[in-house]
Parts: structure tokens; C-alpha cells; sequence
């Protein structure tokens, strides 16, 4: 008596209770969703022939694996209560839905299986075009996030948020800019016998009082973003100073106060590193670019040059490798242990070479009252010190009677032929020893 209830496929007499597939065109024509999907034909029944699907709501959309085990009604219910109600509202939802159902088992089933799920990637685009545009964006109304939502406070301390007039619970000075801006609606009230001039006059005092909030506002953001007021407190200086005291940013007076910029960002401050000489000129340079720029889009700026050069700088570094044949880094260092030893084989070669440069006449008298010059000159001469000190004497003496009308007879040495004459002479006149005219 209990199957008499039961319904069964008349092609491969499976249990269609639950699911089945009846004929319009055919009486007792009822098929298993497998036999109907393969075209299974009986008697005068045609695989196009129409057909009405029967079901007790008791299947399941998502296979017996599913999760919850929902039937199609329950499915269907869910639909309509999200319709109905809107995303978000679990608790009406689940109402609707049976009291089967939690609304945390509603919230994960509709998300999982609708959003997440291979459904909600079918359906749901990544851009969503035509969306409706957010009136309430920065430029928008009085009640725009500009003006509603309140920025971080000023990292400051006590002593200097009275030097400022700071209020940092509200983000507000005790004088703003334009302290009155207040009065324009102070006194306005809407009144039910205002005609239509009195109304678009009194919209436009508040029009006018929007603007002066925006003004403010926007004074309050280039003040944060350029880092004025830390500058204005003198912070930026006693900054320098305590790099120039520590170079490595940890003095002994502590860290320094970060920057409003920094606070404002909630971005954590990494530890600075020194700035070199050709940066500081490259600063002052682009110094212009301020004017389009925050501070912190202006640090980000250098600090992005800066990887760009360590970046370029490694790059030369791995093709001068490659150049030498080095493909793997573990040989670079054997690489560079034996160029250092090579550099410094030259080093002490050089060296050895610049010591025995003047072996032939170091070790003679008068040597140590040589310049370097004098030195490499009686070198390339072979002439002694002393007696190249003579001639230069000799040399000098001649020429400063001259200059006074003192007739003078030279009695240059001997030993000094025309060349070296003539070399010496050149030698003088060109360390301005004597005049030109004289050689």
C-alpha cells in the first residue's frame, strides 16, 4: 500500500517521486530527468513533444554533496525572501524560508552557492557596467565625506596643541579660517509663509556657508599633505639636527616625532636613510614639482629614484658577471675575492714603482729641499740636487740684479751644457720663478 503513492518511470521504471518529466502531448507519459534528457521514445511518445516538469519539492539544486542538504523548495523560498527582503536581512530570510533554517545557515548557503559559487562567477561580471554614479562623492553635496568624515588627529603633543589652538578629539582649531563663516545661517529658520524668494535666499546662504566648509576643509588637507605644521613647529629642524648628530637615525635623544603626513596615512615609518650630496642638489632642483604634489607622493618620488639607481647599479653589476663568464651568483664571490687580490697586486706594484722612481738621486745631498717637480726634473736630467740648487741660484740671483739695473756678468758651472741650460730655464719661468723675459 505504500507504493501506490510512489511514481515511477514508464521507460526504465526508476523512482520519479520526487522529480519526474510528464508528457502534454501523451497520457501517462511521465520519465526519470535521465531517460527524458536522452530522447527515450515509447509508444506514439516523440522526444518533441511537450513537457511539464512535476516535482514534490523535495530534490535537491546542488547534488546530494551539497552542503545542508536544501531541498528546491526550500531554494525557491530563499529566492523570493532575497527579493523580497534584501541582502543583509538573515533574520527575516530565514523566516521566510522555514524555522528549519538559521539565519547564519541562510547567510552561508546564499553566499556559497549564489555569489561564490560557479552560479555567482557565471552571472556576477567583475566590472559592473552602468553603474549608477555616487553623488556623494567629495565634490558633492553638504553632506559629502569631505566635509562628514573626520580625518586622523595631528600626532602632537600637549604643550604644542596649545600653541596651535589644537582640538584633537573634534580636528578643529579655536580659530578657523574664516572664524564667522557660521553667522551666513545662524539665524535662518524655515517658516511655512516664506514665498519663493525668502526660500531660494536663505538656499543661498547655505550654498554660500558649504563652500566656506569646503574652503576650510581643503586648507586643512593641503596643511596635512605638505607637511606644514610640523614645519611651522620647527620639527623639521630639530629633525636635521639629530641626523647630522647621529647619521644613523638613533641618537640618544630617541627617535623624532613622525610627521603628520605619516600619522595621517597609518602607514608604520621605516627608518631613513642618509640622503647623499648629488640627492640634495637633485631636490633643490625639482623643487618645483611641490606645487603638484604631496609631501608624501614627493618622498615616495625620490625614494622610487633612489631603487631605480640601486636597481640600475645591479644590473651593471650582474652583466659585468656575465661578461666574465659568471652565470651562477655562488661563483660571484670567488670572483670578487680574486679581483681584490688583483687590485691589490697592482696597488702594491704601483706603490713599489713610486718609491724607486727617484732611486738614483734620493739618496744624494739636498734631495729632501726638492719639491716633487724639482724631484721628477734632476730625475730626467741626472743631475744632482746640489748642483741643480747651485744653477738655480746662480739663475735666480742674475735675474733680480737685472731687475734692479744692476749690471751682472752670469757665471753659470761648467757642467751645464745649452740643453740643460735651456730646460732649466723653462722649468723656472714656468713655476714663476722668473719672469719670461728674462729666460
Amino acid at each position: 500500500m505504500a507504493d501506490l503513492g510512489k511514481k515511477y518511470c514508464v521507460n526504465c521504471l526508476a523512482d520519479v517521486t520526487n522529480l519526474r518529466l510528464r508528457c502534454t502531448d501523451c497520457q501517462d507519459i511521465e520519465l526519470c530527468p535521465e531517460c527524458f534528457s536522452a530522447g527515450a521514445e515509447i509508444g506514439n511518445h516523440r522526444r518533441w513533444h511537450g513537457y511539464q516538469q512535476v516535482d514534490g519539492g523535495r530534490f535537491t539544486l546542488w547534488g546530494p554533496e551539497a552542503e545542508g542538504g536544501w531541498t528546491s523548495r526550500e531554494e525557491q523560498s530563499l529566492l523570493d525572501a532575497i527579493e523580497q527582503y534584501g541582502f543583509g536581512n538573515w533574520e527575516d530570510m530565514a523566516a521566510h524560508v522555514g524555522a528549519s533554517r538559521t539565519p547564519q545557515e541562510v547567510m552561508d548557503h546564499y553566499v556559497s552557492m549564489y555569489i561564490h559559487g560557479n552560479l555567482g562567477k557565471a552571472c556576477i561580471p567583475d566590472s559592473i557596467p552602468n553603474r549608477v554614479t555616487d553623488h556623494t562623492c567629495p565634490s558633492g553635496g553638504p553632506l559629502s565625506p569631505s566635509l562628514t568624515t573626520p580625518l586622523p588627529p595631528l600626532d602632537v603633543s600637549v604643550a604644542e596643541q596649545q600653541q596651535l589652538g589644537y582640538m584633537p578629539l573634534r580636528d578643529d582649531y579655536e580659530i578657523e579660517y574664516d572664524q564667522d563663516a557660521e553667522k551666513l545661517i545662524s539665524g535662518l529658520s524655515v517658516n511655512y509663509d516664506d514665498d519663493d524668494v525668502e526660500i531660494e535666499m536663505k538656499r543661498a546662504h547655505v550654498d554660500m556657508y558649504v563652500r566656506k566648509l569646503r574652503e576650510r576643509q581643503r586648507r586643512k588637507n593641503i596643511a596635512r599633505d605638505y607637511n606644514l605644521v610640523p614645519a611651522f613647529l620647527g620639527k623639521d629642524k630639530k629633525e636635521k639636527e639629530k641626523e647630522k648628530a647621529a647619521p644613523g637615525g638613533g641618537g640618544a635623544g630617541g627617535a623624532a616625532a613622525p610627521s603628520v603626513v605619516a600619522s595621517s596615512s597609518a602607514v608604520p615609518a621605516a627608518p631613513k636613510r642618509k640622503i647623499t650630496k648629488e640627492e640634495r642638489e637633485q631636490r633643490v632642483k625639482l623643487r618645483a614639482l611641490c606645487q603638484f604634489m604631496a609631501h608624501r607622493e614627493f618622498e615616495e618620488f625620490f625614494e622610487n629614484m633612489h631603487k631605480e639607481r640601486t636597481l640600475r647599479a645591479k644590473v651593471r653589476e650582474l652583466q659585468r658577471y656575465r661578461r666574465n663568464g659568471i652565470t651562477k651568483l655562488d661563483e660571484s664571490a670567488e670572483y670578487e675575492a680574486a679581483r681584490h687580490k688583483r687590485e691589490k697586486r697592482k696597488e702594491n706594484k704601483s706603490e713599489e714603482g713610486k718609491d724607486g722612481e727617484f732611486s738614483a738621486i734620493e739618496n744624494l745631498s739636498g734631495f729632501e729641499l726638492l719639491s716633487d717637480r724639482e724631484k721628477v726634473l734632476c730625475n730626467s736630467l741626472n743631475l744632482s740636487p746640489t748642483r741643480y740648487l747651485t744653477v738655480k741660484t746662480i739663475i735666480i740671483k742674475d735675474h733680480l740684479q737685472k731687475r734692479q739695473g744692476i749690471p751682472s756678468k752670469s757665471r753659470l758651472p761648467s757642467y751645464l751644457d745649452k740643453v740643460l741650460k735651456k730646460r732649466i730655464l723653462n722649468f723656472l719661468t714656468e713655476s714663476g720663478w722668473i719672469s719670461r723675459d728674462a729666460s
